[in-house]
């Protein structure tokens, strides 16, 4: 493997000063990650793209909320008047933080599957059959692979380049009788990201509408939905610095007014009887029980966070990170990184926009590798015990592209946003060469599926129970 050769010290300032502190201050960015030699080092957060760290305006603004949570819709109090407000009025600021159309709807989840779920309920039917199929590829997350299976449906391979899949697209979509086209917007396996606007008007000339899973893009690049005319969006707040685990759907009303319900219960009705029901229409027809209010107003507020960026400075920032670990890890005998596309570049231009991405133009904070030798979920568990890293191994709830990229058993993902820093990265480096040049500091077994240090008396919190360990640990082959 090519060595790749860094650059000098004024050099290396001048490329990767943007990325010399963390963007945006995140709950939880100095704890200390016990090492299994002894001793203690700063937690380096690699894991943006399972779940964010709260921004710390985010948890602020919890607690400065928390005293008038209530009950929302319909209750007279004080609280629940004020819970209501803050509920509601987190569908305008989601809405305008996506750059939705003044009508669109903006329904509150559980998460991205879940409004892609929802979603797939909601696909029109003409004479009592489906009008159409959903289309999409096989580089998709779970997320948006399994609920269109529910339904009519066709997949396609993805080329070798981003441009011979849009191709590839067209093609399937001239055959007809295809409703709706799922899309990723970035994918969460590699960070590459697809042109949006272009495959938004690639769809809407064939007759179809298109869905965006941007639970990846939303927290690393601006959108807007209008000009790029979407039709419909799904994202996650625990993706977006928002703990509390809400999702959002946004889009137009007609098939989510004429859909079946979500979920069926209190608020999602005009009338219930004993053995009938009449449902209502708006966000509420999908939102049955009571809400994740505190969720949905965490989301909102770090929405309005990210809004405030300067996207210049937002965009260089994770792009230093990412192309000074894409060169590092080039630079590593036995290590390989992996992209879908040919075309992909190494890192995003600073400054676009999803809609001005054109094939093989754009990636976001995400970076994908394996090591030669070493099962993928065996170098987690050593970066994390001997040097306190956090990063993701697997399949990435993506298993047919890990099967298309030659990894059925998994690799490793490096992922980072506004509260990461250039330290991070090195730090990461180091460890992966140690271990090409030293091999594992400690014994590892596997437990429950998962690799992790024998022996390991490492001291947790108490109010961690079950750790160390691998309490609640899925296996690789099943994630």
């Amino acid at each position: 493997m090519t060595t790749a050769v860094f650059p000098t010290a004024p050099e290396f300032h001048t490329r990767f000063a943007a990325a010399a502190r963390p963007l945006a201050a995140v709950t939880g960015a100095e704890i200390q990650a016990p090492l299994i030699h002894g001793g203690h080092a700063r937690y380096a957060n690699l894991d943006y793209g399972a779940s964010a760290p709260a921004l710390s305006v985010v948890s602020a603004y919890l607690n400065e909320i928390l005293p008038y949570y209530a009950s929302v819709h319909r209750g007279a109090g004080y609280a629940s008047q004020i819970s209501t407000s803050v509920y509601e009025n987190s569908r305008d600021i989601v809405r305008d933080f996506v750059g939705g159309r003044p009508d669109d709807a903006v329904i509150f989840t559980r998460n991205t599957t879940d409004s892609l779920n929802l979603l797939a309920g909601c696909l029109p039917f003409l004479d009592g059959r489906p009008a159409g199929e959903v289309l999409y590829l096989d580089i998709e997350h779970h997320a948006n692979l399994l609920p269109w299976q529910n339904v009519p449906h066709r997949s396609v391979v993805a080329a070798a380049t981003l441009a011979a899949t849009v191709d590839r697209l067209r093609d399937e979509l001239a055959r007809g009788g295809v409703s709706l086209l799922a899309v990723t917007g970035a994918s969460n396996v590699t960070g590459e990201i697809l042109p949006i606007a272009a495959l938004a008007a690639l769809a809407h000339e064939y007759g179809a509408r298109i869905v965006v899973d941007a639970a990846q893009l939303a927290p690393h690049r601006r959108i807007n939905i209008a000009a790029d005319d979407v039709d419909y969006l799904a994202f996650s707040g625990h993706k977006l610095y928002a703990p509390f685990g809400a999702g959002v759907l946004v889009g137009r009303t007609d098939w989510l007014d004429a859909g079946t319900p979500h979920l069926a219960g209190g608020g999602a009705v005009k009338d219930a009887r004993l053995d009938s029901v009449s449902w209502t229409t708006g966000p509420a027809r999908h939102e049955g029980g009571s809400p994740n209010v505190l969720g949905a107003a965490a989301l909102a507020r770090a929405t309005q966070v990210i809004a405030a960026l300067d996207t210049e400075q937002w965009y260089a920032h994770e792009d230093a990170i990412r192309s000074f670990l894409v060169e590092g890890l080039q630079g590593i005998e036995g290590v390989t990184v992996h992209q879908i596309f040919a075309d992909s570049a190494p890192a995003s231009s600073p400054g676009g926009a999803p809609g001005d991405d054109q094939p093989g133009t754009g990636t976001i904070g995400v970076v994908n590798f394996s090591v030669e030798g070493y099962d993928a979920g065996l170098v987690a568990a050593y970066l994390s015990a001997e040097h306190g890293i956090g990063l993701r191994d697997g399949r990435f709830c993506a298993h047919p592209l890990l099967k298309r990229l030659g990894l059925p058993a998994g690799s490793l993902r490096a992922s980072f946003g506004l509260g990461s820093r250039l330290e991070d990265a090195e730090r990461l480096l180091a460890g992966l060469r140690q271990l090409r040049q030293t091999g594992l500091g400690w014994d590892y077994v596997v437990d429950a599926g998962r690799w992790v240090p024998a022996n390991d008396t490492r001291i947790y919190p108490h109010w961690a129970p079950n750790t160390p360990g691998t309490a609640g640990a899925a296996p690789c082959t099943v994630d």
